[in-house]
């Protein structure tokens, strides 16, 4: 079995979301990630806040970010077990960061060590 790397994108990460609508999404997220615990198939996982976050580019160049009005923004990722990349992609449908229209969940299968 190997392990794949679900990855949360956000299209647009600067809108102003309610606390009420933030604690629904996180028990909504926990439940799907109950759900593939119960499997035994959940592996780890968290969010990244988009607050006192740093970019390091070309020639070392600092900014400051990632920010919302960029195309998309990295949410978070959970990592699972999985038979197949088709068993995880089934993983990633039940996501409820899909709810946001643009958003998407990349799904990439994470080398073993011995492998790379």
């Amino acid at each position: 079995m190997d392990e794949y790397i679900l990855i949360f994108r956000h299209e647009n990460a600067s809108g102003v979301v309610s606390p009420e609508q933030i604690q629904s999404w996180m028990k909504q997220t926990m439940d799907w990630i109950g759900g593939i615990a119960a499997q035994n198939k959940y592996v780890g996982g968290n969010g990244l806040p988009f607050e006192n976050s740093k970019v390091v580019g070309y020639n070392n160049v600092v900014t400051n970010g990632p920010f919302g009005d960029i195309k998309e923004t990295i949410g978070g990722y959970v990592i699972v077990r999985a038979e197949s990349i088709d068993e995880a992609v089934e993983f990633a449908k039940g996501a409820p960061v899909l709810q946001g229209e643009g958003n998407t969940v990349e799904v990439r299968k994470i080398a073993k060590a011995d492998s790379v």
